[in-house]
């Protein structure tokens, strides 16, 4: 990557604008500060700490950052891991400190293939928001209301904002770039500017998701994440349920339901749905825990995406990152991480091409519509196949590549190369093409070499500390 250039003598430093002080948008001020003065634009105000925002009400259920999101992320702002880890965020090795019964069964817990960093919501944000907010180059304008984009259907050359004093004023730009999440009013932006609209996909499984905080039992600083997965293959709805360590000594747990089975907001009944799934190992460890939160429960969890990179008349000075391109089914834990890769790209482009240059903007829809298809392909390609399940069908091929990853998830019970290829697609670290290479298909056709685990892979040492009983036979072996 080529070192960003400095603005001739006399000429004025380019300026970008960013809608959004979400993740997102922090990530794509840090990406874009090196090659301009950049202003974030957020309508909310920003908490000093780690604490909640009222334009983010999801951050209350469990949100990770896989490896493949976590190193981009390190890309833009170096140190920021040793920041979470410092905070009281956790490190967690994959599959070596999970706990997880996918489809076809329990994953063994080889020696670490990947990462996750596990954390609540407010704390990832504030890590991030606290180093880009030192740069002398980003300024942030909290409560501040976008109006509306300037320009034209060729190109967009800045934004009208309005001040809650209700102070109306346009910031030019060389690149506006879109990083305000799900409620993005990108659509309506540009058809006022008389730009095509972008195609639009949308795969609905009816999912809602309820998530409680507990206070972590005494002795398990270092206790696995605990998850059970659901069987789409089942004409049953798909329910989950997952513990995640967080700071503060603390257990975020979330249970998720498609239509027809999801959880509600009864703390009476969020033990009973945490046993009612596939295996009943979450609402054990969650039954003597002192509870920290009521419940609380999310059902805007459409999977929605827009094809920007299709437009062939994309104007220039306008890009999308992050949710505003595409949201996902928050089971999968894919926002956060395609958001930092595409900040990534969004970064090489400018550093390649210049903020400035025609048909920049184009490069950088394009480019970030390989992370989002990934993540997109995960989410639906599952959540098509749960009862009244809403989008289109997956035709031949599709079933045809869905019974061979039913194949792939068994043997990945039990042989690290296929589990190795999995986690590494996973965590968006590599992409789905990784799933079809010679050796990985070759083991798959093959199956697994050892029988699956009977019982969730938990030490003697976790087993006793939270349940007091002695370790189920058959739970030992991985």
């Amino acid at each position: 990557m080529s070192e960003p250039a400095s603005p001739a003598p006399g000429t004025a430093p380019r300026r970008a604008v960013v809608i959004g002080g979400g993740m997102a948008g922090m990530l794509a001020a840090a990406a874009l500060s090196a090659y301009a003065d950049v202003t974030v634009v957020e309508r909310d105000a920003l908490p000093d700490g780690p604490e909640p925002r009222k334009g983010l009400p999801q951050a209350r259920h469990v949100h990770v950052v896989w490896s493949g999101g976590a190193r981009a992320m390190e890309e833009l702002l170096p140190g920021v891991t040793d920041g979470w880890l410092a905070a009281g965020a956790r490190r967690i090795s994959l599959p070596t400190g999970l706990v997880s019964m996918q489809p076809r069964g329990w994953f063994r817990r080889w020696p670490e293939m990947q990462f996750m960093i596990a954390c609540s919501r407010d704390l990832l944000d504030w890590v991030v928001r606290e180093r880009v907010a030192r740069n002398a180059r980003v300024t942030v304008r909290p409560r501040t209301e976008l109006l509306g984009l300037e320009g034209d259907a060729r190109r967009v050359t800045g934004v009208r904002v309005r001040t809650k004093e209700g102070e109306e004023s346009v910031l030019a730009a060389d690149l506006v770039v879109d990083a305000a999440g799900r409620g993005s009013r990108a659509i309506k932006w540009l058809d006022e500017l008389g730009v095509p609209p972008a195609p639009m996909e949308e795969v609905d499984s009816g999912l809602a998701y309820a998530s409680r905080i507990f206070r972590a039992p005494e002795g398990t600083e270092d206790y696995p994440l605990v998850n059970v997965q659901s069987d789409a293959r089942q004409p049953v709805p798909g329910r989950t349920t997952t513990i995640v360590p967080i700071e503060g000594g603390r257990w975020l747990v979330t249970l998720s339901g498609t239509r027809g089975g999801q959880p509600t907001g009864s703390a009476e009944e969020f033990e009973t749905f945490a046993r009612e799934v596939r295996h009943p190992i979450v609402g054990e460890l969650i039954a003597n825990a002192e509870p920290l939160s009521d419940v609380v429960v999310t059902r805007s969890t459409v999977n929605r995406r827009h094809l920007f990179e299709k437009v062939s008349d994309w104007p220039d000075g306008f890009v999308a990152i992050g949710d505003s391109v595409a949201t996902y089914n928050p089971v999968y834990g894919h926002g956060l991480s395609v958001a930092a890769q595409g900040a990534v790209a969004l970064r090489e482009h400018v550093s390649e091409y210049g903020i400035a240059t025609p048909g920049l903007a184009r490069r950088v829809q394009r480019a970030v519509a390989r992370p989002v298809a990934t993540a997109w392909d995960l989410a639906t390609g599952t959540d098509i196949l749960y009862p009244g399940a809403i989008g289109e069908q997956p035709g031949f091929t599709d079933k045809l590549l869905g019974r061979y990853i039913d194949r792939l998830m068994l043997t990945a019970t039990a042989r690290p190369l296929v589990t190795q290829a999995f986690f590494d697609v996973v965590t968006l670290s590599k992409p789905l093409s990784a799933l079809v290479k010679p050796a990985v298909v070759i083991a798959v056709l093959r199956g697994p070499r050892r029988a699956p685990l009977a019982d969730p892979p938990l030490s003697d040492k976790e087993r006793d500390t939270v349940l007091g009983a002695p370790e189920p036979s058959g739970a030992r072996e991985g």
